[in-house]
Parts: C-alpha cells; sequence; structure tokens
C-alpha cells in the first residue's frame, strides 16, 4: 500500500470507528429505561406515592421526604406565568434544579402544570393578558345556581376555551416535552372544575359548557402529543354546565373517554369518598375506567378531617389506602403536607407500608 493509500485507508477506519461510538451512544441512550419505567418497575402491587409540595417546593430536601423509601417522589406546582415570562422564551431552570436534585437522591419528579388560582393571582404572564390573547384569563366564581344570591369570586382560570390561548398552551406544552418526556415520571393538567356564575350574560367571550368541555379534549391531546413516555393525568372531577346523575350532559364521562382514547390518565385533586359530589361524579368514572388507563388522585387539605357518619371518626391515613388500592385501584397517590395529618399519620403510615412490603414473606 503506498502512502496515500494509507492516508486513505486511515481516514475511513477513523470515521468508522467515530460512527461505530456514535451508534453505541446512541443505543446506550435509547435503551436507557425512562423514569415511568423504573418506578412502575419498583412496584409490583398497589398505588405509588409522592408528597404534593405544591409551591412548597424547597421542602424536597427534607430528611423525612428524602429517607421514606415508600415515596418514589414529589409532585411540584409550577405556573404558566414563570415558564414562559416572555413570549416564546421559557424559564425551565427551576424544573432543572428539582429534577437534578430528586434523580441524585433517587426520587422522581411530577409536574403539576397550573393555569387556574383560587386567589387574585393570575395564573398566566402577563403577555398572555393582553387584547391579541382575549386578556388571557378570566375570573372564575362559585355559587348556588340561585339568580337571586352573589356569586363568590375564586380566582383566575387561563381562558383553556379560546383557540389563541390553546395555541400557545400547547407551545408550552411542546416546549416542556422536548427536555423532560421520560425524564419526569408524570405531567398532570389542574383540575377542570371551574364556574362563572348562574348568568350567562355575564360567562367571559367565547365560553360554552359545550365548548369548555372540548376544549379540555384538545388540551389533553397536546399534552399527550408533548409527552410519550412520561405519564400525562387530567384532573378531570367536575365540568360546569352538568350535574350529575341528574343533570348529565355527557362532558365529564365525554372527558374521561377521551384521555382513555389518546393514552392519557385521569384523576383529581381530591380523595374524597365520602363527599357527595365525588360520590356521583369522579369516583364511578374511576371505578369503570378502562384498563391500562392510569388514575391518581391527591390527598390535600381537609381530605383527613372529612367525619365518616356511619362510624363517627375522621378518615384515616389508613382508610384511604385501602380505598385507594382495593376500591379505586390507583397507580399514583399525591399526598398532601396538612398538619398535624403528615408527620403524625401520614409518613408514619407510609413508612409501616413500606416495612411490611420489605418483609420477608
Amino acid at each position: 500500500m503506498d502512502a496515500l493509500g494509507a492516508i486513505v485507508y486511515a481516514t475511513a477506519m477513523a470515521h468508522i470507528r467515530l460512527a461505530l461510538a456514535a451508534l453505541l451512544v446512541f443505543a446506550a441512550c435509547a435503551s436507557k429505561p425512562s423514569t415511568v419505567a423504573l418506578v412502575d418497575a419498583e412496584s409490583a402491587t398497589g398505588p405509588r406515592h409522592l408528597v404534593f409540595y405544591a409551591h412548597e417546593r424547597e421542602r424536597i430536601r427534607e430528611a423525612a421526604f428524602l429517607g421514606n423509601p415508600r415515596l418514589c417522589g414529589a409532585q411540584l406546582k409550577y405556573t404558566w406565568r414563570e415558564l414562559e415570562p416572555q413570549e416564546g422564551e421559557y424559564a425551565f431552570d427551576g424544573i432543572r434544579r428539582d429534577l437534578a436534585f430528586l434523580e441524585a437522591n433517587g426520587k422522581a419528579l411530577w409536574i403539576q402544570l397550573q393555569d387556574v388560582t383560587f386567589d387574585e393571582r393570575k395564573p398566566v404572564p402577563d403577555w398572555l393578558c393582553t387584547e391579541a390573547y382575549g386578556g388571557g384569563a378570566a375570573r372564575k366564581y362559585e355559587g348556588d345556581e340561585k339568580p337571586e344570591t352573589e356569586d363568590v369570586f375564586d380566582g383566575w382560570v387561563a381562558r383553556r376555551w379560546d383557540p389563541r390561548v390553546q395555541a400557545r398552551f400547547a407551545q408550552l406544552l411542546a416546549a416542556l416535552g422536548r427536555e423532560f418526556d421520560g425524564a419526569i415520571l408524570g405531567l398532570n393538567l389542574a383540575e377542570t372544575a371551574i364556574g362563572f356564575g348562574d348568568v350567562e350574560a355575564k360567562w367571559p367571550e367565547g365560553f360554552t359548557p359545550a365548548r369548555y368541555a372540548e376544549a379540555v379534549k384538545e388540551n389533553v391531546s397536546a399534552a399527550k402529543a408533548a409527552f410519550s413516555k412520561s405519564h400525562v393525568v387530567l384532573y378531570a372531577n367536575f365540568l360546569p354546565g352538568e350535574w350529575l346523575p341528574w343533570d348529565d350532559k355527557g362532558y365529564l364521562k365525554g372527558v374521561h373517554a377521551h384521555c382513555a382514547k389518546v393514552g392519557a390518565g385521569v384523576g383529581g385533586p381530591d380523595l374524597r369518598p365520602l363527599a357527595k359530589g365525588q360520590q356521583t361524579h369522579i369516583l364511578p368514572l374511576l371505578r369503570a375506567r378502562k384498563e391500562g388507563v392510569v388514575a391518581a388522585l391527591a390527598v390535600q387539605d381537609g381530605n383527613l378531617d372529612e367525619i365518616d357518619k356511619a362510624t363517627g371518626r375522621a378518615m384515616t391515613v389508613q382508610d384511604l389506602l385501602r380505598i385507594a388500592e382495593t376500591d379505586l385501584r390507583l397507580d399514583y397517590v399525591f399526598w398532601g403536607t396538612q398538619e398535624p395529618h403528615f408527620t403524625a399519620a401520614v409518613l408514619p403510615a407510609l413508612a409501616a407500608e413500606s416495612a411490611r412490603a420489605a418483609a420477608p414473606r
């Protein structure tokens, strides 16, 4: 082989080696199990448990959380307002820091993407609150459906039914998915329950219960398109314009059916088996869901204060664990940090569950 041939041969071999190295890296990345696969594989039976820290994200550093093997991760809340402070410019550093810390400590991250509040704070960025997006958000109200009584202000919600707002929300979801799909355990969209009072003339522009129900489906489809590896769960608890079982327009049932169709999960912000509204809305739909549809419920403030009239005592963590596993067949439970329940009851009960699971059979 002459000198020129040797150079050509050496160059070709170098390119081959680089190509093989790239293929090996690609294969390693492709074979790396996602956070979903790792967490689901660790729990053969029963729901997986996370702590709902909401905006108190610094609490993921607490020893009681990190040292409890039954807690597979943390559900943290991030608002649209903080994630996209300027149109098309995303601020994901907070998610990155939380994810890195949790991964380093063997815990998973679940994102609650918040586009609704329950006070005067708006959940959407200022640039969205402009005429180009119909104001971006609307004031919502709680009422008793009696025109003679005044409805009560209940916070702000993004204009979920407005195609202009939906398009921007879908882009946010896509940006999140590009970076975090498979790295986070799951993402849930905030609860569907909203209200604008009982006087139709006062409803926000473009809102009707029927349009809202369809928009909810479209938004969950956008979330599922963005996240094919991480779980997507919609908190589909109530839909405006109907009240089951007496006034059933098919809104809530249709949303649950759509989630099953596109591969999204369903759930809600409260595990309240004694509440009449829960008994006629979300709970029967969870029980009747198709095999493979992920279900997740949160145990938030007040859930452990409800009194069972049959026994005269409050619901216990053990009661909710039993209902979550055997009655509702939940896949995930998010435990709120309301005291004294969290320290005195939730953490000890989950620690006992860990000990029981580890005991030889």
